[in-house]
């Protein structure tokens, strides 16, 4: 195990506010390490500090020579105009300009490649957010860093491409970096790719506290931490209560014992203080989902919902019926049609668009419907934080009873000197909780939750869990939150993108479902319109490949092109007088070399596999 970075007692403040201070932090070579904590506990500042994009105000990071930081960001910038090749071979040149022209060629599109790109025409503008994260992630893996900082990178991600970063990190697409830290409020990621986990929390004497394991052993000794602390806590009050009563008891009392005990008990006082201090942080946030009540034993039925943009068809023949206590969550790849669905439930309330092509729609008399939209419109940004969370005044009616502005946002973990902050100012968290309090404002009989937990912290999805099992109505859900799904909903329908809907008991049905009809010749489907204005399917012929087999077989010989041109490389390297002056990166330099001889062999023979599918 080599190490590669030291973080040592890092201080950040912004103002007279301390996001961190006394921060050590190690990453050795296969160390897979997942970065959590509460919004605002500073850890995005952090990564910032690790990769030198922002000072610390105090300690130091110190890292070895020659090792190589990568950084993806939440945000995901490009030449808009320009397409996914042009923008990953601007970007590769200004890093790596000793390459040749055709080796940064091999290297962009090996990597656009194993990020399944099936079109690199078009401009980066026409992409869809969950496809422009994955092209964030291709241009931070083009260094070959040693070290991968990522910042939140399943968001904007489908479940699919969640699971293609997971094989990604887990060296089955392509050998990964040497290590990576990874902020991320997806519990099943963690669970999946990490192997320690650190929490950035004033809750923890040293600032953090650090588990080198999986996610889930970490929920348990952290759990085991928190209950011992409250333990030290009931001690030291008991103690600190003794010794105040032994203080008080006048001069002449105090006379008779030593002075240094006189000094222990006004450190126990300041003891006591800090633990205090650190069990009260760990507010979270307080969620609670009103439900109307309603009884009825349909809240709405829909039967042959039909919808289609263009030749597009989005689904076709779809039948719900939601009642009390409905729990249906959403699947499908971005663009499939989820959130037009949401879109057409929530509009049917007020007979306002968009509407089904086809099909019907039927509500039960004055049922109120509440819809959480990802796109976060609903939130003016030049309000203030005040205004948003009471629009009407400075008091707000919850649960049939007034509660005064300042008492509302402390329940979302608002601070008093917040209120008068611009929306525009706040954090994704912050911006995303603002949406949830006005939810909490409205009875519903439906909940539309459209990607709800994106900026979440872990503390707020857990809570934001529970009240959603508690919640009397009915619950449509889009996430790519898997442990969310798994916990709340109990109907999964599942979109295909080819215009087909299905219902699957869990998302794990529904994945297995979607491969194996990747393995299936589906025929494309095309809608036309009759001239009474229908969308009708009709089905185009195709060849023996399907889709998916035929882009995958058109992408093989430049794949392969890519892998020897690597193989080259490689070989070039192993031959350099300073790789053999070094075991380790010798070694390393014959592993890799071996692993891109086994992906050359494994290319072959699919392309051979391909070769005879289209012959027949």
């Amino acid at each position: 195990m080599t190490n590669l970075l030291t973080c040592q007692s890092l201080v950040k403040a912004y103002g007279a506010r301390t996001l961190f201070q006394h921060i050590d932090l190690v990453i050795n070579t296969g160390d897979r390490v997942g970065l959590i904590g509460p919004n605002g506990s500073g850890k995005s500042t952090l990564l910032r500090i690790i990769c030198g994009l922002e000072e610390a105000d105090g300690g130091q990071v110190l890292r070895q020579k020659h090792v190589r930081l990568s950084y993806l960001s939440q945000e995901d910038t490009f030449v808009e105009e320009e397409t996914a090749a042009e923008n990953l071979m601007f970007a590769l040149k200004e890093s790596e300009s000793q390459l040749s022209e055709t080796e940064r060629f091999n290297r962009v599109h090996t990597l656009l490649s194993l990020a399944e790109f099936a079109d690199n025409t078009e401009p980066v503008r026409l992409l869809s957010g969950g496809w422009r994260k994955r092209l964030s992630i291709c241009r931070s893996l083009l260094a070959a860093p040693d070290i991968l900082v990522m910042d939140e990178p399943t968001n904007h991600l489908d479940i699919e491409g969640i699971l293609w970063l997971e094989r990604l990190l887990s060296g089955g697409l392509v050998q990964g970096p040497a290590a990576f830290l990874v902020v991320s409020h997806d519990r099943r990621f963690l669970e999946n790719c990490t192997n320690r986990t650190v929490e950035l929390s004033a809750v923890y004497p040293d600032g953090l506290f650090q588990v080198n394991a999986p996610y889930s052993r970490f929920l348990e000794e952290r759990e085991d931490f928190v209950a011992l602390q409250l333990q030290e806590e009931e001690r030291l009050s008991n103690k600190v209560r003794r010794e105040t009563e032994w203080l008080r008891r006048g001069p002449k009392a105090r006379a008779t014992k030593a002075r240094y005990r006189i000094d222990e008990a006004y450190k126990l006082q300041d003891e006591l203080a800090q633990v205090k201090a650190r069990n009260r942080a760990s507010s979270t946030v307080q969620i609670d989902f009103e439900a109307t009540g309603r009884k009825t034993r349909k809240l709405l039925e829909a039967t042959g919902l039909t919808k289609a943009f263009g030749e597009r068809m989005l689904f076709t023949d779809l039948d719900i019926t939601l009642a009390p206590g409905s729990r249906i969550g959403l699947l499908g790849r971005n663009g499939c049609g989820k959130s037009t669905l949401m879109q057409i439930i929530a509009a049917s309330a007020n007979s306002t668009g968009p509407f089904a092509d086809e099909g019907e729609l039927r509500l039960a008399d004055k049922v109120r419907i509440v819809s959480f939209d990802q796109r976060r419109e609903q939130i003016n940004p030049l309000l203030s934080l005040r205004r948003a969370l009471a629009p009407d005044g400075d008091a707000v009616v919850y649960q049939g009873r007034s509660l005064h502005v300042v008492s509302w946002a402390k329940k979302f973990l608002f601070r008093v000197d917040q209120l008068e902050t611009p929306v525009s100012q706040l954090s994704g968290g912050e911006q995303a909780r603002i949406l949830i309090a006005g939810l909490m404002r409205q009875p519903a009989d439906i909940l539309l939750l459209d990607e709800p937990t994106n900026d979440l912290d872990i503390p707020s999805l857990d809570v934001l869990e529970e009240s959603l099992r508690e919640f009397a109505g009915a619950l449509i859900l889009v996430t790519h939150d898997r442990f969310l799904l798994d916990r709340v909903c109990d109907q999964i329908l599942g979109f295909d993108g080819k215009g087909g809907v299905t219902w699957y008991a869990d998302y794990e049905q529904w994945l297995l479902h979607m491969r194996d009809l990747e393995k299936t010749t589906w025929p494309d489907q095309k809608v036309e319109r009759t001239a009474e204005g229908k969308g009708e399917v009709v089905k185009k012929k195709t060849g023996r490949l399907s889709y998916l087999d035929q882009r995958e077989y058109d992408q093989m010989e430049g794949r392969i092109s890519a892998a020897e041109s690597l193989q080259e490389e490689l070989q070039r390297t192993m031959e350099l007088p300073e790789t053999v002056a070094d075991p380790a990166r010798l070694t390393e330099s014959w592993q890799s070399l071996e692993e891109v001889g086994r992906e050359i062999e494994i290319l072959y023979a699919r392309w051979d596999e391909l070769e005879e599918k289209k012959k027949g």
